[in-house]
């Protein structure tokens, strides 16, 4: 079974973990502050996680979710990702993570600029657009009439191919939302940014399904 590495372990990169965990994976968990820290996320998960550093997390993982602000991904080991496919959930608040001329111009997108820090790692834009709540409560299972789909933007076709694996492992089906120069369409502020799955009061959600979120990021307006 496929190990997935996790940089950072807060909301969503937490809430991914525990699906990983529920789906019979391994993952190696890491955040900021240092392994120490996650002990009791780690008992929480049971005998297939453990703790490491960002560093330890990135070369053990066969699939690395990065779930760190925006403005940590300078700080990304970018040779341990070297060649691997990276799970990106960021997005890029300019209150939180200061002005960055290309992002705000459009130059751009925000996880085309993480992959240009990545150089060789094959990025996949993915868990953006749902608020943790909800993407913990809407897992179902293959088939179900009522499972929801999440959207991915990537430039590389195998990194997709992976990507949509582990999504349908953990209980979601997929939208191709395009290359990483597409993945606009789903950045903050779009239509696929949270409201399919439902207002952030209801803590279940809605289930969203493929044709829903396909039109919510054809709405989509720059």
């Amino acid at each position: 079974m496929t190990t997935i590495g996790f940089i950072g372990s807060g909301h969503i990169g937490g809430t991914v973990a525990r699906l990983a965990v529920a789906a019979g994976y391994d993952v190696v968990v890491s955040n900021s502050r240092g392994p120490e820290t996650l002990g009791a996320f780690v008992a929480e998960l049971g005998p297939h996680a453990r703790a490491a550093t960002a560093t330890e997390a990135a070369e053990a993982g066969e699939l690395v979710v990065i779930s760190v602000p925006f403005k940590a991904t300078r700080g990304l080991p970018v040779e341990q990702l070297a060649g691997k496919v990276v799970l990106d959930t960021n997005n890029y608040y300019p209150g939180r993570d200061g002005d960055v001329p290309d992002l705000a111009d459009g130059t751009v997108t925000h996880t085309g600029y993480e992959q240009q820090i990545l150089r060789t790692a094959q990025v996949v834009k993915v868990f953006n657009n749902i608020f943790y709540g909800h993407l913990a409560s809407l897992v179902r299972p293959a088939g179900a009439p009522d499972r929801s789909a999440l959207p991915i933007a990537a430039d590389d076709e195998r990194a997709k191919k992976a990507t949509a694996e582990f999504l349908d492992a953990i209980g979601y089906d997929t939208v191709d939302a395009g290359s990483l120069a597409e993945s606009w369409r789903q950045q903050p502020g779009q239509p696929v940014y949270g409201p399919p799955y439902g207002s952030f009061d209801d803590p279940k959600g809605t289930p969203a399904g493929a044709d829903k979120i396909r039109a919510a990021l054809d709405a989509a307006t720059r």
